[in-house]
């Protein structure tokens, strides 16, 4: 097959194009070839509890409480254990499950299989899968209604060993109130924003949305994507109604938690931002509901 070359703005002599499977041959054999050097045997004996490939960044899709669909960008961490005779591990196959498995955006549903198929892939005893990303709910003022989006942070993470492990945890932001500057105050009382969080493993369906609600009524009041001043009237008198330390949220999301027949086990905790101080406040809970206490 010949083609025609162009030379500094003219024709020049014809060249010939060889075909490209004329050089597929050598590109096999060099594969042939190239050793293998992460399955080579490591003299050390150091196993590894994770080793994998993190800040994958990857779109997932989500149903929502309402009957719709949400799709979004999530960034993926997924990792094995390695054992101590081995030296390293076959970081491009974790790509390869995570195309192979879905080849469209992930879904929470087909999170289990995918660790169990990079365990597989990599023959190893334990495999973990992780994503996080922002999720958006509609949400309306409290007087006029005005509907904004608000954002929160969630994270899935999947274990495999011999079962499935499953943790959802959402981050919500709240106000609160400080009881003790309402009590000592002749007038006002500092409030500032929280982030409240809860890890949890349960059973059945829990939306996301299910959890967002149960970290809002925990705080002093809510927070909102658009305020116009009737709204901000009612947050302000609301909180001002309802103060609490960080303690009194952590323990009365506890409270919420300890009720819900979906939720076995929870870790929770609250990081609120002192408007007064320059460090923050914070306060956890970690309880394990299918062991009696």
């Amino acid at each position: 097959m010949r083609g025609i070359a162009v030379v500094q703005g003219r024709v020049a002599d014809p060249i010939e194009i060889l075909p490209a499977q004329e050089s597929a041959p050598v590109a096999k054999r060099t594969a042939k070839t190239m050793p293998d050097v992460q399955s080579s045997r490591d003299t050390r004996r150091v196993a590894i509890d994770r080793v994998g490939v993190k800040d994958v960044t990857y779109p997932i899709r989500l149903r929502t409480r309402d009957g719709g669909e949400q799709t979004t960008v999530a960034k993926i961490n997924m990792y094995v254990s390695l054992p101590h005779t081995k030296k390293g591990t076959h970081m491009s196959r974790f790509l390869d499950v995570l195309n192979e498995e879905t080849a469209e955006p992930i879904t929470p549903e087909r999170i289990p299989a995918i660790t169990r198929a990079i365990k597989s892939r990599l023959d190893a005893d334990h495999a973990h899968f992780e994503c996080e990303f922002t999720y958006f709910i509609k949400k309306a003022a409290p007087v006029s209604g005005r509907v904004g989006l608000m954002d929160c942070r969630v994270r899935f993470e999947c274990t495999s060993n011999k079962v499935d492990d499953f943790i959802m945890t959402v981050m919500a932001p709240a106000t609160s109130l400080c009881p003790c500057s309402k009590e000592i105050s002749a007038y006002g009382a500092h409030n500032q924003r929280c982030h409240i969080e809860a890890a949890v493993r349960f059973k059945g369906m829990l939306w996301i949305e299910d959890l967002v609600t149960m970290l809002e009524q925990s705080a002093s009041t809510q927070v909102f994507a658009v305020l116009k001043r009737p709204d901000e009237k009612w947050v302000t008198e609301r909180a001002y109604e309802n103060p609490k330390f960080v303690e009194d949220i952590v323990r009365d999301l506890a409270v919420t938690l300890n009720a819900e027949k979906r939720i076995v086990w929870y870790r929770i905790n609250s990081e609120n931002f002192e408007s007064i101080h320059n460090h923050n406040a914070y306060a956890q809970i970690v309880r394990d509901k299918r062991r009696r206490r």
